[in-house]
């Protein structure tokens, strides 16, 4: 009796010390706009003054964990061009939606500087590229954040990744220096993989750059290569293309590797890119420049090896921050334009935007992080019904719809550790950036870690690749 007794005390002390560890407030809502009541997409929802926070999903949705000890400190929901929500943690209300007004800036009060205003879009961005020293981290720093990879033909999704990471940066990018940046694969959530394996295209290349052997896909026969084979070339393809270091180390993360050779925000930024001043809008009480992004003189180009990535007009927009010209935020896409671009897109991707690039960026202690990143690229496969019983209509219909695949990667930072002895201390740990690599699944860590909610539509597309993943797993 005693021993019973003893044994729910020591349960309920277990459970509650348990529940004091892991006490937090879930948040969930979704944003509107108050004029036209369309939700809000990418706004930031988020605990003032320190890195805990998400963005709404393309239903204006988000779903965000609050440690209990913040239950006093202020959330803050913001939007660019809207005046900014904000209320204690512990007073927000989970069964109201949040309603955002347009917030417009004025440019009536006199502004003190010791040196002119730039008054041109290509002056407001080469001051805040002569700025990122001031603006961006000076020293070495850790975060840690929720990955999403997911690829998808226009029917369905064929493969999704979900991963807990974490990046450490030097921040030498002052000198160009992109190889000190380290990315580790913490936690896997899901990884679902129901591609098909035909791909010659893959396996010429990987046959190329590993075993110095030229042959091109239409000289392959598929009955003669082994599906293992296959496998192999297809897994190197995709840490090639989609492995996270090449998003981190490339081209693409234009503002962190500016002073790397041939940056795209270079030293010759203004032969490949035109900006021009659009508007000034308000974010968070704070003006900020809208700033579009055309093209220029010269095309652009990644320098991706194996892969004809060159021959692009880049178009977006750029937000800058009038104080103190940091940059906010970046939709950045690469459109074909030259003429083998333009062939080589229609034919092998059916679209001419090749890559398409969202990356914003949270102020803490005065510098500039990453806070939310959103890249898509179109992906070479050779995949589609061969049924000769098709008529010609039938058959162009569904490759089109099972031949063209593009990747989507979304990654959402919620901590940064500036503490330079945790920093060095995470060095001397083994880091594996491999986002394709299956791990065990732990319940108890998911739980309590901020993840990007998914919009609806992704929401069915993914029940339906896990009922199919389960089925194939039976089989």
């Amino acid at each position: 009796m005693k021993r019973s007794y003893l044994k729910q005390s020591l349960l309920f002390v277990f459970i509650l010390i348990s529940s004091i560890a892991t006490a937090q407030h879930e948040l969930k809502n979704k944003v509107v706009d108050f004029i036209n009541l369309l939700p809000i997409e990418s706004a930031s929802v988020y605990v003032q003054n320190t890195t805990i926070g998400t963005v709404t999903n393309a239903d204006g949705k988000f779903v965000l964990l609050v440690p209990e000890t913040m239950s006093k400190d202020t959330l803050v929901i913001s939007s660019i061009g809207f005046k900014s929500f904000k209320v204690p943690v512990e007073e927000f209300d989970n069964s109201f939606e949040v309603f955002l007004e347009e917030d417009i800036a004025t440019l009536e009060e006199v502004v003190l500087n010791a040196t002119p205003r730039p008054k041109t879009g290509d002056s407001i961005v080469l001051r805040a590229l002569d700025r990122l020293d001031r603006n961006m981290p000076n020293q070495a720093y850790l975060q840690k954040g929720f990955l999403r990879h997911k690829e998808r033909n226009k029917k369905e999704f064929k493969w999704l990744v979900e991963s807990a990471i974490t990046i450490y940066d030097d921040s030498t990018y002052v000198n160009g220096d992109v190889d000190n940046i380290k990315i580790n694969v913490d936690e896997v959530r899901k990884s679902y993989d129901l591609r098909d394996v035909d791909s010659l295209f893959a396996y010429s290349t990987y046959l190329k750059y590993n075993a110095n052997v030229n042959l091109k896909p239409k000289n392959l026969r598929r009955d003669t290569i082994n599906t293992s084979s296959l496998v192999k070339a297809i897994k190197w393809n995709d840490t090639r293309v989609n492995g996270l270091e090449n998003l981190f180390k490339g081209k693409l993360n234009m503002v962190r590797n500016s002073k790397a050779p041939k940056a795209l925000f270079g030293k010759d930024v203004l032969a490949k890119h035109k900006f021009i001043l659009d508007t000034i809008l308000v974010d968070n009480e704070r003006k900020i420049y809208k700033i579009k992004i055309d093209k220029a003189e010269d095309f652009v180009g990644l320098d991706t090896e194996g892969i004809y990535n060159e021959g692009y007009n880049a178009k977006g927009w750029i937000y800058i921050y009038w104080d103190n010209f940091a940059i906010k935020k970046i939709e950045y896409d690469l459109v074909a334009a030259s003429a083998a671009q333009k062939t080589r897109s229609k034919r092998l991707f059916d679209t001419q935007t090749n890559h398409k690039l969202v990356i914003s960026y949270m102020e803490y202690q005065d510098k500039m992080y990453p806070n939310y990143i959103y890249y898509e690229t179109p992906k070479l496969v050779n995949v589609g019904l061969k049924n000769e019983k098709l008529t010609e209509e039938e058959q162009e219909r569904y490759n089109k719809e099972e031949r063209f695949y593009y990747t989507v990667q979304e990654i959402l930072f919620t901590e940064v550790i500036v503490d330079q002895d945790k920093v060095k201390q995470s060095l001397t740990q083994q880091w594996d950036p491999d986002i394709f690599a299956k791990k065990p699944y732990h319940k108890s860590f998911w739980d309590n870690y901020n993840t990007l909610l998914e919009s609806e539509e992704d929401e069915q597309l993914i029940k339906d690749l896990t009922k199919r993943s389960s089925l194939f797993n039976k089989e």
